[in-house]
């Protein structure tokens, strides 16, 4: 089955003890919905910096990640639909970037 890299922007830490609470719940029930399908649950990521020719760096970016979840999927529509209900979608708060991984 295809592996699909969910790749979030946006988002934020949240400011109180209650919000990340909210917040670790609706992760721990989005999660639990896709079962099997989460290969890798990832993490968030910190600063973006981006290297390239001559080793400029710059950072952050115009749309910098702020995380990273891999899952599986019968096809590109069936992981779309889990990422329509990760909770910076759901909340507004940020967007879900999926590409799919390609065998090596």
């Amino acid at each position: 089955m295809p592996k699909y890299l969910f790749v979030y922007h946006g988002g934020g830490a949240p400011k109180t003890p209650e919000e990340g609470e909210k917040a670790m719940a609706a992760w721990g029930a989005w999660y639990a919905e896709m079962g099997a399908a989460t290969v890798d649950p990832g993490a968030p990521v910190g600063q973006s910096h981006t290297v390239s020719k001559n080793g400029h760096v710059e950072n952050g970016g115009s749309n910098p990640a702020s995380g990273y979840t891999v899952i599986t999927a019968e096809n590109y529509e069936k992981a779309c639909a889990h990422a329509a209900k990760n909770p910076l979608v759901v909340d507004g708060s940020g967007s879900v970037e999926i590409a799919e991984m390609m065998e090596m």
